[in-house]
């Protein structure tokens, strides 16, 4: 005669596999929590005073963060869950650090150089593929 207890529990094990094969998890996600301003910006950023010149910088936002997708600078920064992004970018040549607001199409902030000779304005856009 089988033990109709050890079907019981056999199911139950199978039904809690295949429930938690179908959660998704921050591995499944590579680790990584979206955020609604995720993607690549196209930043264009403008010197109202100093010598720093105007330049575009490509930024990549994943999880929230920002990262620079240009090898000749590092960007380190974050995006908050309502749009408020802080990023200090720095190059061979010197660091600024900027503020601003993210919409989920558009952004705009001011920014400074590290030494303080520079400081303007930014504004950005999501990077269409």
């Amino acid at each position: 005669m089988k033990n109709p207890f050890r079907r019981i529990v056999v199911t139950t094990i199978a039904s809690l596999v295949l429930i938690a094969a179908n959660v998704p998890s921050d591995a499944a996600n590579g680790g990584v929590k979206r955020s609604p301003y995720d993607g690549r910006w196209s930043v264009v950023i403008n010197t109202t005073r100093g010598p720093c010149g105007s330049v575009r910088a490509a930024l990549q936002i994943t999880g929230g963060r920002v990262y620079s997708q240009d090898p000749n600078y590092q960007a380190d920064g974050a995006v908050g869950s309502g749009g408020v992004i802080r990023v200090t970018l720095v190059s061979r040549d010197g660091s600024a650090s900027g503020a601003g607001q993210l919409s989920h199409n558009s952004g705009a902030g001011w920014w400074q150089s590290s030494q303080g000779e520079c400081y303007g304005t930014w504004s950005a856009a999501p990077h269409e593929a």
